[in-house]
């Protein structure tokens, strides 16, 4: 029988697993434990990467989301405006 000491394992992750007490102390062990079991399970409730270690289940990738363009980006508001200047190049009169 092997009766030597074990040295204590580092985790692989030690970031993450301060950051998960965090939010435990925070937001409840509970909910935060069942997050990342809906995670591990599949579900896109929790996913973590650290040293190229990952757990949980990431969100899809964004293939449809909202793009701001230029038009929107330089578009300023008008007191009164009825949005009928919107999508032409005049500003509107109100």
């Amino acid at each position: 029988m092997d009766l030597r000491v074990r040295k204590p394992v580092s985790h692989p992750m030690p970031e993450i697993v301060a950051f998960v007490a965090d939010l435990k102390a925070a937001f409840g062990e509970q909910e935060i434990d069942e997050a990342i079991r809906r995670g591990k399970a599949g579900e896109p409730t929790f996913y973590a990467c650290e040293n190229g270690h990952t757990v949980g289940t990431a969100t899809p990738a964004q293939t449809n989301f909202w793009a701001v363009d230029r038009a929107v980006r330089d578009r300023h508001y008008c007191v009164g405006c009825d949005g009928s200047c919107v999508g032409t190049t005049n500003s509107c009169r109100a």
